[in-house]
């Protein structure tokens, strides 16, 4: 019988990675293998982060995974072989004060939009996603610092965290793919 129990991550890392090729999939391949996440067998979860789940650097969650493994991430991927585009993709966190409490991860692939566009969009989708849990009126049209306030006030959010990527396109028209993940270790 299986414990359900032991599916529940422990430790999350986040990283990212770019990758340039002729062929698209070639071009996620290398993305993947510049976020040193190629080896795995990727399944893509949902957005929760589990209680009591600890942010651990790419290097010491990678120790603790086996090429081959089936390893659970929330992905982010954007692609493009036209000139002048701006890849991007984003993972946000939002983090609650009770670490009894579960938490939001929140994923954003899109073209044209900056780093800190990026950053400010998936934390702050993450956040919504973990203050609307706990009943707060949000509106998804305020200003990114009056939600903040928000959050600030009601004191059940402590932080927000993210990774992004974001890659001019290839001029010459060879695929550029951006990924960012949050790699979840059972």
């Amino acid at each position: 019988m299986v414990n359900s129990t032991n599916w529940i991550p422990k430790n999350i890392f986040l990283t990212k990675g770019t990758g340039v090729h002729n062929e698209k999939l070639a071009s996620f391949e290398l993305a993947l293998r510049s976020a040193g996440i190629a080896s795995y067998n990727l399944i893509s979860v949902s957005s929760i982060l589990p209680p009591h789940c600890s942010i651990i650097d790419s290097e010491k969650g990678n120790r603790m995974l086996h090429p081959g493994q089936v390893v659970p991430v929330v992905l982010a991927r954007s692609d493009s072989n036209k000139a002048d585009t701006l890849v991007s993709s984003g993972i946000g966190i939002a983090i609650p004060r009770n670490r009894d409490d579960y938490g939001y991860l929140s994923e954003h692939h899109t073209i044209g939009m900056d780093a800190r566009q990026v950053e400010d969009y998936v934390e702050d989708l993450a956040a919504e996603m973990l203050a609307t849990t706990y009943g707060l009126q949000f509106d998804p049209d305020a200003s990114w610092d009056k939600k903040r306030e928000l959050w600030t006030i009601d004191n059940r959010i402590v932080e927000t965290k993210s990774i992004v990527a974001v890659s001019p396109s290839d001029s010459s028209g060879k695929w550029t793919t951006v990924v960012c993940a949050a790699v979840l270790i059972v």
